[in-house]
């Protein structure tokens, strides 16, 4: 029996993963049959180039499809009648495991030279940077979280945007982002993490409306089960890509997880 669980609607969302553009590619990477290709970042166009100019790689692919969250939701507007709030007003959660531990590493590394730290990549190298980055953008004043959650950074950041759905948010931005640890801490890694970035824009969960619905579900692992398990598309793909392969591929009903002792379950409803 599961202890836990939210639900919610998707109203608006974006994507981003390198080498990957066409319907065939999105097909074939969905069912786990194409890999990321090359170190392509997206442009960020909707961002000022002096703000742009100052993201990482990863950053890129937070702030690329945030945007395109938004602009997807002002072109698509929600079918129902619930009042929505204006997007500089519009919570957001940004979620990604690593966050900004290729900057941090290469800090680290001019440390140890003895060579002068750059205070810009340094006050960049901090989990929260690309929220603040875009709150600054955009001029927007609204709650912005940034979480780190391990394996399951992707659920804890929707259950924290659920929370905010619950007291009283119209519409939350979930924003994840992540890629493969520097090489010097490949020995470190425990999931088989691939570069890529996407965006919901979420609200209540309305089952009657023609929007994408999905709930969590979560529960105590058994003593030994903590062990990272993604059972759809057959891979153990690491929680950003699962979750997106399962949300892009609409014949996929539910989602399994085991990840940092406890084991998640998505299930799309609508």
């Amino acid at each position: 029996m599961y202890s836990g669980d939210v639900s919610f609607s998707v109203a608006a969302h974006a994507q981003w993963v390198p080498g990957i553009e066409s319907a065939i590619d999105w097909q074939q990477w969905i069912r786990g049959d194409r890999q990321t290709a090359g170190s392509g970042e997206p442009a960020v166009k909707a961002m000022p180039p002096m703000l742009r100019r100052r993201t990482s790689p990863v950053g890129k692919l937070a702030l690329e499809t945030a945007y395109g969250a938004l602009t997807a939701a002002a072109s698509h507007p929600s079918h129902d009648a619930r009042p929505t709030a204006s997007d500089l007003d519009i919570p957001v959660v940004f979620a990604s495991r690593h966050g900004e531990c290729a900057r941090s590493v290469e800090l680290q590394m001019a440390l140890a030279e003895a060579a002068p730290m750059s205070p810009t990549a340094f006050s960049l190298s901090v989990h929260n940077a690309n929220a603040g980055l875009f709150s600054i953008a955009r001029g927007s004043a609204a709650n912005t979280v940034a979480i780190a959650a391990g394996q399951s950074t992707v659920e804890h950041a929707v259950i924290e945007a659920c929370g905010l759905l619950a007291d009283g948010a119209p519409q939350v931005l979930v924003v994840v982002a992540d890629a493969p640890l520097p090489t010097m801490f490949a020995d470190f890694a425990d999931e088989q993490e691939e570069p890529c970035g996407w965006s919901w824009l979420i609200q209540a969960a309305d089952e009657q409306d023609a929007l994408p619905t999905l709930s969590l579900q979560w529960q105590q692992a058994p003593a030994g089960g903590d062990v990272h398990v993604a059972s759809h598309a057959n891979n153990a793909a690491a929680g950003a890509a699962a979750v997106l392969r399962f949300f892009l591929d609409a014949d996929a009903s539910t989602l399994h997880r085991h990840a940092d002792g406890r084991r998640w379950q998505w299930m799309r409803h609508a």
